[in-house]
C-alpha cells in the first residue's frame, strides 16, 4: 500500500496567507484544505499555547497526514470532510464559535497530481478517476461513459474554458464507442488528437482534465457553500483568506467578497454606517499573486491569486 507523502508539495503564498490569517495567536482557526499540512504547520508556528487549529480535507491521504500531525501537537485536530459542509463538520466536533479565521487553498495538490494511481495527471498512466475522495461519487471514467456529447462539451466549455470543447466531446464519444476510456493516458491521447492548436507550454489535455476534476468533485458548488457559511462562523475581526488557481474559482470569491462588503444598496445621503448597511465583510488590501521568485521555484504557483476579507462586527 502506498503511504501518503509529505514531500513534493510547496504551499503557495505560504508566508503571505498565514500573515493575513493569524491576527490573534490565541484564536481558533480552520485550514479548510489541509493537503499535506504546509499551511497548517506555518499557522501553528504563529499560534500561542492557547491557540487552536482544525484541519479539514476530504482526501483520505491528506486526512492520514493530518492525523499524524494531531498526535504531535495538541493544538491541532484533523477532520475528514468537505469544506462545503464546514458548519456541519465543526458542529460534529463540538467546536464552539466564533472562529478567528478560515483559510482555503483551492485546487489540486502536488501529491494528488504526482501519484498516478489517483488519476489526476494526464502525463502518467493511471485510472481515470479524478475524485478528491475515491470512496464517494463517480469517477471521471464513469461520468464520461454515461453522459451524452452535449453534456461533455458543456462541462469542458464551462469548467475548462476550452474553446475546442465540442471537437473534444465528439472525439471522446467516438473513442468510447470502440472501447471505454479507463485510463488518464487514453483520454489525454484522444484530446491531443482532437485539438488542432497548442498553447505554449501547456499540454492540450490540461483544460479537459481541469473541467472533469471540477465536475466529478462538484468543486465550484463546494466553494460557494463554504463561503456562504463563512460569515456566520467568523467572529468580529475574523479573517477569510482564499487562494484560487483559476478564473472560475477566483470569480466566485471576488463576487462573494464584493457582495458581502457592499451590503444593501441604499439611497445616497442616508446617515448610515457600513455596519448599518448590512455589510458583513471588509476586503483587506488588493488581491495578491506569488512573487517572480516563488513562481520560478514552484511553477505550479504561477496562476495563484489570494484574496483576504475581515468579518465586521
Amino acid at each position: 500500500m502506498n503511504q501518503p507523502s509529505t514531500q513534493a508539495h510547496r504551499s503557495v503564498l505560504l508566508d503571505e496567507s498565514v500573515h493575513a490569517l493569524v491576527w490573534d495567536p490565541s484564536g481558533l482557526y480552520v485550514d479548510g484544505t489541509f493537503g499535506r499540512g504546509g499551511h497548517s504547520r506555518a499557522i501553528l508556528s504563529r499560534l500561542a499555547a492557547a491557540g487552536r487549529l482544525i484541519g479539514l480535507d476530504r482526501d483520505p491521504d491528506a486526512a492520514s497526514v493530518g492525523q499524524d500531525l494531531a498526535r504531535t501537537d495538541r493544538r491541532f485536530s484533523m477532520a475528514r470532510g468537505r469544506f462545503g459542509s464546514l458548519a456541519e463538520v465543526l458542529a460534529g466536533l463540538g467546536v464552539r464559535m466564533p472562529l478567528s479565521g478560515i483559510l482555503l487553498d483551492l485546487g489540486v495538490s502536488s501529491p494528488q497530481l504526482d501519484r498516478a494511481e489517483r488519476g489526476f495527471s494526464f502525463s502518467a498512466e493511471g485510472p481515470l478517476d479524478l475524485r478528491m475522495d475515491p470512496s464517494e461519487g463517480e469517477s471521471a471514467a464513469h461520468w464520461l461513459a454515461r453522459v451524452d456529447e452535449t453534456a461533455i462539451a458543456r462541462v469542458l466549455h464551462e469548467y475548462g474554458e476550452e474553446r475546442f470543447a465540442k471537437r473534444i466531446a465528439r472525439a471522446i464519444v467516438t473513442a468510447r464507442a470502440h472501447a471505454p476510456l479507463t485510463t488518464t493516458t487514453e483520454l489525454a491521447s484522444v484530446v491531443a488528437r482532437a485539438v488542432p492548436t497548442r498553447e505554449p507550454g501547456k499540454h492540450p489535455a490540461t483544460r479537459t482534465f481541469q473541467a472533469l476534476r471540477i465536475q466529478v468533485n462538484d468543486e465550484l458548488a463546494e466553494i460557494e457553500a463554504c463561503l456562504e457559511q463563512a460569515c456566520g462562523l467568523l467572529g468580529a475581526a475574523g479573517r477569510l483568506v482564499v487562494i484560487s488557481f483559476h478564473s472560475l474559482e477566483d470569480r466566485i470569491v471576488k463576487r462573494f467578497m464584493r457582495r458581502e462588503s457592499s451590503g444593501a444598496v441604499l439611497p445616497k445621503g442616508l446617515p448610515v454606517t457600513v455596519t448599518d448597511s448590512g455589510a458583513r465583510l471588509r476586503v483587506l488590501g488588493k488581491p495578491m499573486r506569488p512573487s517572480a521568485a516563488e513562481v520560478e521555484g514552484n511553477p505550479r504557483a504561477r496562476s495563484a491569486i489570494m484574496r483576504v476579507a475581515e468579518r465586521l462586527p
